[in-house]
């Protein structure tokens, strides 16, 4: 046996692989600035960023003299974006909730109501209500301001992020009747759930007949503590009778409405056609009858030469 032979493994020599270098993007490949600000105007569109789309160029300016970080950049950007974003869900829930636009607090003359009243209609404007899916009942006499009342309060919910629906009760009843002749009363009422604030304007203004009592109530009983309603009316509770005919169903309505709800009584709150007209007859002056001017009138002598 040759003492030079072993039995050991032979390690095969293995030549080391070259490193591949990361490819580094060439200058060419780079967009020019003209590109690309209209590259990231394109992707910004793309991902519906459009207010940071139409303002960006004048942003970047303005935090490139303003030394800002690219954090306080960013937050520039977001900022736009959120207002315009929201100033849109607002004039797309306005037009949707066919208030009339112009009766808000800035035309309404809180003056006229008592301090308790505006106290209550303070905390109304903070929207708290909605989101307990608490009712406001607002009872007067005509021309008191009742429906100005109830718009107002659904522009300011709005504001808010609430979503609102105004109608008069007789064309949202005679909605109600048209589904319900159609079968898609439920479908009719699912809708109307989506609306977080519902104003029925006039609720005892017009008579109704059993049909139309019928889709009323099961309006009411559906958004029972589940979603707010806003009311105006010119009855008050004891005469709702004139509204539901039945006398078991206008207590389950009264109970239904009254539970959880905020009344704003305007009973003694004059109207105002009936104050415009006393102030107006007050701030006339009385015309002083015709009195002589106390100058004699000029006789004019005509002589004739002799």
């Amino acid at each position: 046996m040759n003492p030079m032979t072993t039995n050991a493994p032979v390690t095969p020599v293995t030549t080391p692989r070259p490193t591949r270098r990361r490819a580094v993007r060439s200058a060419a490949a780079v967009p020019a600035a003209g590109n690309r600000h209209d590259d990231l105007q394109t992707m910004l569109r793309q991902l519906n960023l459009s207010a940071i789309a139409d303002t960006f160029a004048e942003t970047a300016l303005h935090a490139a003299k303003a030394h800002l970080s690219h954090e306080a950049f960013l937050y520039e950007l977001a900022t736009q974006e959120c207002a315009v974003r929201t100033q849109r869900r607002i004039e797309r829930h306005l037009h949707a909730s066919h208030l009339p636009r112009e009766k808000t607090f800035t035309t309404l003359r809180l003056d006229r109501f008592s301090p308790a009243l505006q106290l209550q209609i303070e905390r109304l404007r903070t929207g708290a209500f909605v989101e307990e899916a608490v009712n406001v009942v607002a009872v007067g006499r005509p021309g008191v301001g009742k429906s100005h009342l109830a718009a107002a309060l659904g522009q300011e919910l709005i504001l808010r992020g609430h979503t609102v629906l105004w109608t008069t009760t007789s064309a949202l009843v005679q909605r109600l009747l048209a589904a319900k002749r159609d079968l898609r009363l439920p479908q009719q009422l699912a809708q109307l759930d989506h609306v977080a604030c519902l104003i029925l304007d006039d609720i005892g203004y017009v008579q109704h007949d059993r049909d139309e009592m019928e889709v009323l109530f099961t309006l009411l009983a559906e958004r029972y503590e589940r979603r707010s309603v806003i009311l105006t009316t010119n009855l008050v509770f004891s005469d709702w009778n004139r509204i539901f005919k039945d006398p078991l169903t206008t207590m389950a309505a009264i109970d239904r409405v009254v539970h959880h709800s905020v009344i704003l009584d305007l009973m003694t709150v004059e109207s105002y056609r009936a104050q415009e007209a006393k102030e107006a007859q007050r701030h006339e002056t009385p015309q002083p009858p015709d009195q002589p001017n106390g100058s004699e009138e000029a006789i004019v002598v005509t002589g004739t030469s002799s």
